[in-house]
């Protein structure tokens, strides 16, 4: 069977490996997520990203209404995530940055998800995955990158 030109057996095959992927990140962000919310968690990610960035324009990234953007902001800097500092160019300007914890928060997630990863690929042989590389690398390709709004979505 296919579907839009596609045949039927490759397009489950990427769904349940997309599934897969996603019950990695989930499970990567979970505790994360006992100690920030997941809209502020995506801010630590785009902050980790980006470094420093002015109100107005942290919020347009992660989708989030200016007026009230600030209140989330509020509560990362008392839980001690992000930082609030003038900008070096204007003393008006505003900028949000992440703090250690912050930035140690976002690297224990990555450094989960890559373990749990590595995890599921050492159980294949050299060739497997290699495979996997080879498959991989092509279905990127025809992808291409995500925007950052889509990975924001989920946490990424």
């Amino acid at each position: 069977m296919h579907i839009d030109g596609f045949p039927h057996a490759a397009t489950e095959a990427t769904l349940r490996a997309s599934r897969a992927l996603l019950g990695i990140v989930a499970r990567s962000v979970a505790d994360a997520l006992d100690q920030v919310t997941l809209p502020q968690f995506r801010v630590l990610v785009v902050l980790s990203g980006s470094g420093a960035m002015r109100m107005g324009a942290l919020a347009a990234r992660v989708g989030a209404v200016p007026s009230t953007f600030s209140r989330t902001i509020d509560r990362m800097v008392d839980g001690g995530w992000v930082v609030r500092q003038e900008s070096p160019q204007s003393r008006r300007e505003i900028l949000v940055d992440l703090t250690d914890a912050g930035r140690q928060l976002v690297e224990q997630v990555t450094d989960r998800r890559r373990r749990q990863m590595a995890s599921v690929l050492t159980s294949l042989t050299s060739e497997e995955q290699q495979k996997i590389i080879d498959a991989l690398d092509l279905f990127s390709t025809a992808a291409g990158e995500p925007t950052p709004e889509d990975l924001l979505v989920l946490g990424l």
